[in-house]
């Protein structure tokens, strides 16, 4: 399989390297921002955030898991974990209040969340069976080749839906956060001057995101090269 080519880690070895820092990132910032107090919880904050924007119709659950929060578009409910949905630290009111921002996109129809949506079922055959037919055609192609590159190609295609996720996913993610950063100030939930805690977490996060649609691309750009390699 692929992970048995050493030219396959010159591929994926940046970006591999890259989503450590950013888990790290993400978990030392979190821990930091989490001893900067602020005057509510991240429930609360998030609560505050939708209403004045007109979403009280949007829910406010607690889930369990670290750093389990998510928007959940279907049933319109904002899902917190517990260190955020509790929490009174900027770093609870940063991911809240990001995650009401995906809530904002949605009654809004964001284009780029519009576009995400549509994207999660190719992404998600792409992330298992095009990364599976793809490694399965590139072992097939030594020793069967039509076969191997005809999977190899299919593979291609179908990962390319993963790519698109991520790529689109990016802008939603970052309009999320800004969306945060300038209603937590707008709506008087936290001062000018406690608006950098606050970025510094969802900067962090921002990271992970880069990381993983880097990772994507390069895992494609393998399958290509590779591709290309075995039509000569």
């Amino acid at each position: 399989m692929i992970y048995l080519d050493p030219v396959y880690f010159l591929f994926i070895l940046p970006p591999l390297l890259l989503s450590f820092f950013a888990q790290w990132r993400v978990k030392t910032t979190f821990q930091q921002m989490s001893q900067v107090p602020a005057g509510m919880t991240g429930a609360e904050s998030a609560r505050r955030m939708l209403d004045a924007g007109g979403l009280s119709h949007v829910e406010i659950e607690a889930v369990q898991g670290h750093l389990s929060d998510h928007y959940d578009p279907r049933h319109k409910v904002l899902r917190l974990s517990p260190e955020v949905y509790g929490g009174r630290s900027m770093a609870a009111l940063g991911v809240a209040c990001h995650e009401a921002g995906h809530a904002f996109q949605d009654a809004r129809s964001y284009a780029p969340l519009v576009i995400r949506n549509m994207a999660v079922p190719a992404a998600n055959i792409g992330s298992n069976i095009g990364a599976m037919m793809a490694s399965i055609g590139l072992f097939l192609s030594f020793s069967v080749p039509k076969i191997g590159n005809l999977l190899l190609i299919i593979g291609i295609v179908l990962f390319s839906g993963v790519v698109v996720f991520q790529l689109v996913n990016l802008p939603v993610e970052f309009d999320a956060s800004a969306r945060a950063r300038r209603h937590l100030v707008e709506y008087g939930l936290i001062r000018d001057n406690e608006e950098q805690y606050v970025a510094k977490v969802l900067n962090a996060a921002a990271l992970t995101y880069v990381a993983a649609t880097l990772q994507a691309v390069m895992t494609l750009a393998y399958f290509i090269f590779r591709a290309m390699n075995n039509r000569n």
